[in-house]
């Protein structure tokens, strides 16, 4: 079999392809990167289909040995990438040789990187996906788990094939106190117009009760003027107000259905943005209207694929 041994997991590193879609019915909910922008690059860096499997590497701490001759790829948050103790440039692809070691440091910025090789690591597929949710046990190598020492990556052998340099100019920057777009919803009603005020010209901040469920933040009190509703379906972005009046953003791994009042929904190039957050991280609310996202939406779908990466095959 060839691939890669871990000889290190990672604080959290998780295999993650483009996400498991049309299972809410079933209670499975997307999972997928939470980076969707720094996801796709690392696949098209390497001439990959866009939903091939990648690494997901929160914080980082990852160390692989390479069994199997491939092109490798990291791209998002600022974490080192070191083959055989040399450091090499991330967003770049790098030919990778059997027993080479690679090595991610920390990040100095950012919390999630995306480590593609070519044509994808070689997973089986549960429901349609290969998107590990810890949570539900579900995707990845076995029962949704994180990686751990001594798990095996399978990838096929890879001797020549596309390989690319996305040029710093085009490649995103990831700071400590951003702004985010919402739409509100139609329970915004709920809520005053003084508390809709003081939701969106405060600061709040990213606490360490932050995952992949969701981001829980920290600032002024936001109350609703109901205490709960039925449960009902929960879209990715959602920012519930529970009852202590501070604000969770729901991502990727959030539960299917949920009874908190809901201010809004962040939009999904946002949501990317945020989960590149660490906790103590500042951040703001802007409102804009749902022809804003769907413009801001196709606005970077166009620039996505109009931007050329270098070709250094």
């Amino acid at each position: 079999m060839n691939g890669f041994k871990v000889l290190q997991p990672g604080l959290l590193t998780l295999l993650q392809d483009a996400g498991r879609i049309g299972h809410h019915r079933i209670g499975l909910t997307s999972g997928g990167p939470l980076d969707m922008l720094a996801f796709k690059w690392a696949n098209r860096l390497l001439g990959n289909p866009v939903n091939s499997t990648v690494l997901e590497v929160s914080i980082g701490g990852l160390v692989l040995e390479a069994e199997v001759n491939t092109l490798l790829v990291l791209t998002g948050a600022e974490m080192p990438l070191k083959i055989n103790g040399i450091e090499f440039e991330r967003w770049h692809a790098h030919r990778i040789k059997q027993g080479d070691r690679i090595e991610l440091g920390y990040a100095s910025q950012g919390a999630r990187a995306y480590l593609a090789v070519s044509g994808g690591f070689q997973i089986e597929h549960s429901f349609g996906s290969t998107a590990t949710v810890t949570r539900e046990g579900i995707g990845g190598l076995s029962d949704g788990n994180k990686l751990k020492q001594g798990d095996y990556l399978p990838c096929n052998e890879v001797t020549s094939g596309q390989a690319f340099r996305l040029p710093e100019l085009h490649r995103p920057e990831y700071t400590d106190n951003i702004s985010l777009r919402v739409i509100t919803g139609y329970q915004q009603h709920s809520f005053s117009d003084f508390d809709k005020r003081m939701f969106f010209s405060s600061d709040y901040q990213v606490t360490d009760r932050a995952d992949r469920m969701g981001y829980r933040l920290s600032g002024p009190e936001v109350k609703a003027s109901i205490d709960g509703i039925l449960s009902e379906g929960i879209c990715h972005g959602a920012i519930q107000i529970p009852a202590d009046g501070q604000p969770i953003v729901l991502l990727n791994d959030r539960q299917t259905i949920g009874g908190y009042p809901k201010i809004g929904s962040m939009i999904s190039l946002d949501t990317a943005r945020m989960a590149q957050l660490l906790s103590g991280s500042t951040l703001t609310f802007e409102e804009i209207t749902i022809d804003d996202a769907h413009n801001l939406h196709c606005l970077a779908h166009v620039k996505f694929e109009r931007t050329e990466p270098e070709d250094v095959s």
